[in-house]
C-alpha cells in the first residue's frame, strides 16, 4: 500500500475548517469543524513511514501514530481507531487539547523538511469522534472480575485512565472526586471552545457502564479521611492533580481573580450552573477591561473566554517574549485573531483599585540563560507604565496542596515542591498507597496525566497481583 502514502509532496498541509474568528468569539463551542473523511484520509496519506517514527517518540504515550494514519489513508477506520484507542484511554481529548506542535507534529521528519506536519491531531480527533457515532467505542467490559477493589482520588485524566485501565483488568473500581462531576480540570478547567463538554461527559458514562463507582462531592479529609478510604481498598491511587495557585507577589494583590475561580466559574455556567460569582459580575469579564497576567495555556483559556463574555478589551501581560512562551504558539494565534491584545516582555508591579483600576507594569529584558536554559527576564529601570483594567486574572501556573496536612497523615513523604514522592513504580511511602499525574510531577500536560494514570494500574495491578501469590503460599 505504499502508493497510498508518502504525499506530503503532492497533497499540502490543511486543516479542518477553522470558524470564522466573529463568529467564534460570540459563543463556546469549539473553533473547527470536522474533518470528513476524505480529508482526513489525504492528510493521512501524507505521512512518510519513517523508519524511526519521531513523531511516536514525541508522544508521551508513544501513540502508533505511523499504523493508524496508514490505516487511515486506506480507508480501514475502525481499525485505525482501534489502534489509537490501545495505547490512549481518551484519543479525542488528547486530539483536541495536546499541543501538538510541541508534541507528535514538531517532531514530524516532514514538519522538520519544510512540507508541514501531517495533521496528526485533527485526524486523532476524527477517528474517534467517528468512532463514537459509528457505536465503535464499547463499555469496559473485564474478562473476568477480581475481588480486589482499587480507590482512586480524583476524577481527573490520571485518575480517569487508570480506572478503565484496572476495571478492564477485572478491579472493583471507585473513584473519589470533590466536585460534582467527572473530569476535573477536563471539565472545569478548560473552556468549551477547545474542549466541549459532552467529549468529557461521555468518556464518563463509558466509564460509569464499564463497572466503575464515583463517589462526587466527597472531599478526602473532610467527607471521608484517608485512613478510612485506605481501609476500604487493597490499593489506593492518588491522582488529584495541583490546584493551588502561584501567588502574584505584587501590592494589592487580593483584588486579582485566580485563574482557575474564573475559568470554573465560567465552565459552571455554560453546564447550566447558577454561579452567584459570575451574576454578581465579579467573575465576569463583560464589558470589562481584562488583563491576564502569564503567558501559558491557562492565560490563553482566560483571554479566550473574556472574548467570548463580551469583554471591552482584553490584554495579556507576560514577562518574557513571544518565542519563549510556554504556551502553545497555535493558541496566541487564535487569541489574536480573537481580538485579544499581547504585551511582551511586561511584568506587573502593582495593582490599583479606585476610579482608575489596573496594573502598574514594568518593561523586562531577557538577560542570562537560567538552569533551564531559558533566558531570565530583567527589569528595565524607569520603564514603568500602566495598563488600565477592571478584571485582573493571574495565570501563573499551579502547586500541589499540602496533603500530608489536609489528610492528617504526616507520613506520605513530599518532595521539596510538596508534590507526592514516588518510586519508579509510582509507589509512595505508604504501603498499598500510589501516585501519578499532576501531584507526582507538577503542572503538566493532560496527555502526561494520562500516560502516568495508565503506567500506575499496572503497577497497582502487579502490587495487588504480587500480595496475592504471596499470602497464597
Amino acid at each position: 500500500m505504499a502508493e497510498r502514502m508518502q504525499k506530503f509532496v503532492s497533497i499540502g498541509q490543511a486543516w479542518p475548517d477553522k470558524r470564522p474568528a466573529s463568529e467564534r468569539a460570540g459563543d463556546f463551542h469549539e473553533i473547527h469543524k470536522e474533518f470528513i473523511a476524505q480529508k482526513a484520509e489525504a492528510q493521512a496519506s501524507r505521512c512518510a513511514q519513517c523508519g524511526v517514527p519521531f513523531c511516536q517518540s514525541g508522544c508521551p504515550l508513544h501513540n502508533n501514530i505511523p499504523d493508524w494514519l496508514k490505516l487511515t489513508a486506506e480507508g480501514r477506520l475502525r481499525e485505525a481507531y482501534e489502534v489509537s484507542a490501545a495505547t490512549n484511554s481518551m484519543p479525542e481529548i488528547c486530539g483536541r487539547i495536546c499541543p501538538q506542535d510541541r508534541l507528535c507534529e514538531g517532531a514530524c521528519v516532514i514538519e522538520q523538511s519544510t512540507h508541514g506536519a501531517v495533521t496528526i491531531g485533527a485526524v486523532e480527533k476524527y477517528l474517534t469522534d467517528n468512532a463514537w457515532k459509528e457505536g465503535w467505542v464499547a463499555p469496559v467490559k473485564p474478562r473476568h472480575e477480581r475481588s480486589e477493589s482499587v480507590g482512586i482520588i480524583g476524577a481527573g485524566p490520571a485518575g480517569l485512565a487508570a480506572a478503565e485501565r484496572l476495571r478492564q483488568r477485572g478491579y472493583q473500581v471507585t473513584v473519589y472526586d470533590r466536585h460534582d462531576r467527572v473530569g476535573g480540570l477536563l471539565i472545569y478547567g478548560i473552556p468549551g471552545f477547545k474542549l466541549e463538554k459532552e467529549v468529557v461527559e461521555r468518556r464518563a458514562q463509558r466509564l460509569i457502564e464499564g463497572g466503575v463507582t464515583f463517589e462526587l462531592n466527597c472531599d478526602v479529609g473532610t467527607t471521608i479521611s484517608f485512613q478510612e478510604l485506605r481501609q476500604r481498598h487493597d490499593a489506593v491511587l492518588i491522582a488529584t492533580g495541583v490546584y493551588k495557585a502561584k501567588p502574584l507577589n505584587a501590592p494589592n494583590d487580593a483584588q486579582v481573580v485566580k485563574a482557575l475561580d474564573y475559568l470554573t466559574a465560567s465552565n459552571k455556567v455554560g453546564l447550566g450552573d447558577d454561579v452567584p460569582e459570575f451574576t454578581s459580575g465579579a467573575l465576569n469579564a463583560a464589558g470589562r477591561r481584562v488583563v491576564v497576567i502569564g503567558g501559558g495555556d491557562t492565560a490563553m483559556d482566560c483571554v479566550r473566554t473574556a472574548r467570548r463574555q463580551g469583554a471591552k478589551s482584553v490584554t495579556c501581560l507576560y514577562r518574557r517574549d513571544r518565542a519563549n512562551m510556554p504556551g502553545s504558539q497555535r493558541e496566541v494565534n487564535h487569541a489574536e485573531e480573537e481580538g485579544v491584545l499581547f504585551d511582551w516582555l511586561a511584568a506587573p508591579k502593582s495593582v490599583r483599585a479606585g476610579k482608575t483600576p489596573g496594573v502598574k507594569a514594568v518593561r523586562m529584558r531577557l538577560g542570562a540563560a537560567d538552569a533551564s536554559g531559558r533566558q531570565s527576564p530583567e527589569e528595565e529601570p524607569g520603564s514603568e507604565y500602566a495598563v488600565p483594567g477592571d478584571l485582573i486574572i493571574a495565570a501563573l501556573g499551579f502547586d500541589p496542596e499540602d496533603l500530608p496536612e489536609a489528610w492528617d497523615v504526616l507520613d506520605l513523604r513530599t518532595t521539596r515542591w510538596n508534590s507526592v514522592a514516588v518510586d519508579s513504580k509510582f509507589a509512595t511511602s505508604l504501603p498499598g498507597v500510589f501516585a501519578a499525574g499532576d501531584i507526582v510531577r507538577g503542572a503538566s500536560l493532560v496527555v502526561w496525566a494520562i500516560k502516568e494514570g495508565r503506567d500506575a494500574a499496572d503497577a497497582i495491578d502487579a502490587h495487588i497481583k504480587t500480595a496475592a501469590r504471596v499470602a497464597a503460599e
